[in-house]
């Protein structure tokens, strides 16, 4: 039996929330454990440090490292420039949020857009920590971004397009949402081989293996969308350990709507 798109994003909803709640509880167990990194268990760290280096993590709140589920660095692809106004698809706990408002600074913007009440409010807990004040989350899916035309600089994300049962419709809302000559900076999880995961399990969906698509058919989406100067790339970071098949991998896209 097909699992259809509403019960892929209600799977989608409950693991992320889940999730933060989760990290939230032991916020609670562990009152004081502020900005400190420390605080994450040792298997958030070390998963953190495959993808940020220990500058970029450090001062960040424990919750917002804890909570992340990403699979690349978006921010450090972006080149992002101060004044930008970027678009974080899938913004989770908040880390890629705050780790973009350090580079555009006070006269840019980010905006942090997610599905999940419980990673909304835990991303606004993690700001009000941090008393960042050029970033916003907002409530809303990546298949309907409840954004005007022509309104941001770049859109990121992290591992986040993989999670969608239509990517199509994700990528004709980013070129939307991008400004002419606006730039598209993803990493995200591909199938790297013709022989795909099988798109029947809801649990393979919520794990970002079932929605990775190969290369092949990303880059037409892409394309069809309006996007040019489109790149595919491996990042190199393996994730079999989580149960990621081998022929499943972490890459970086990069793409364009043409000024």
């Amino acid at each position: 039996m097909t699992t259809n798109s509403e019960e892929i994003k209600r799977l989608v909803r409950e693991r992320y929330g889940a999730r933060a709640k989760g990290v939230i509880e032991l916020t609670v167990v562990q009152p004081d454990c502020g900005s400190d990194p420390g605080c994450c268990s040792p298997a958030d760290t070390e998963r953190a440090l495959r993808l940020y280096t220990e500058g970029q993590i450090a001062g960040l709140p424990a919750e917002s490292i804890a909570a992340s589920a990403g699979c690349g660095n978006p921010t450090a692809l972006a080149g992002l420039k101060v004044g930008e106004r970027v678009l974080d698809l899938g913004s989770g706990g908040g880390i890629d949020c705050f780790l973009a408002s350090q580079q555009v600074g006070p006269r840019g913007h980010v905006t942090g857009l997610d599905m999940t009440d419980d990673m909304l409010n835990l991303a606004r807990k993690n700001q009000a920590n941090l008393g960042i004040t050029n970033v916003e989350f907002v409530k809303g899916e990546i298949e309907n971004m409840p954004l005007p035309d022509a309104n941001v600089d770049v859109v990121i994300s992290n591992c986040v397009v993989c999670l969608s049962p239509d990517k199509d419709a994700v990528f004709r809302e980013s070129f939307r949402v991008l400004s002419p000559g606006g730039r598209l900076h993803l990493s995200d999880m591909m199938s790297m081989t013709d022989e795909g995961p099988t798109r029947t399990d809801p649990e393979a969906w919520a794990s970002c293996i079932a929605g990775a698509e190969h290369r092949d058919i990303y880059l037409g989406r892409l394309r069809d969308a309006g996007f040019v100067d489109i790149d595919i790339s491996e990042e190199n970071i393996r994730f079999d350990d989580e149960g990621v098949p081998m022929n499943v991998v972490s890459v970086k896209v990069v793409a364009r709507n043409p000024a």
